[in-house]
């Protein structure tokens, strides 16, 4: 497979999500020790999620690190369970990617295409394989983050 094959390009990391039982003492070592800037927060009930955004850098460096907490311990998703919870990729053109992949045989975890916490359109690689789509993130949950212009424009 070529790059001139492929019709979308990962432009760089768009954010690091961090899963914990109690967010504040998260919050301790990554804005009062680290120096990260609190941007937003987000709560989701379909999702279980209580998270605080926080971000590094400036324009179209900025990372994101998300420290989330579940909403109900008993539910799922357990955000709590992988402490790093998933990597999330700028992608210059979400939809032909999720289209291409896919049709390569990679499996999306359930929601499809949708308004993340951080305004931008996001889907999720699957962590497991299955007979139907033998590509995932071999125990890795991926977002991929569809990427706004100044972005593609810094990064593309």
């Amino acid at each position: 497979m070529t790059a001139a094959q492929r019709p979308f390009k990962v432009l760089g990391i768009q954010q690091v999500a961090i899963g914990g039982t109690d967010k504040s003492r998260m919050k301790k070592l990554w804005v009062d020790m680290l120096g990260l800037e609190q941007t937003g927060t987000f709560q989701s009930e379909r999702e279980n999620v209580d998270e605080d955004i926080l971000s590094m850098g400036r324009g179209a460096m900025k990372v994101e690190v998300d420290i989330m907490q579940p909403l109900d311990l008993e539910k799922k998703p357990a955000v709590h369970t992988t402490p790093l919870n998933h990597i999330g990729l700028w992608i210059d053109d979400l939809p032909r990617a999720v289209e291409w992949l896919t049709a390569q045989g990679v499996r999306f975890a359930p929601g499809g295409i949708r308004a993340g916490a951080a305004g931008y359109d996001i889907c999720f690689l699957h962590p497991k394989s299955n007979d139907e789509f033998p590509i995932a993130g071999e125990g890795v949950l991926i977002e991929l983050v569809q990427a706004p212009a100044d972005v593609i424009a810094a990064l593309g």
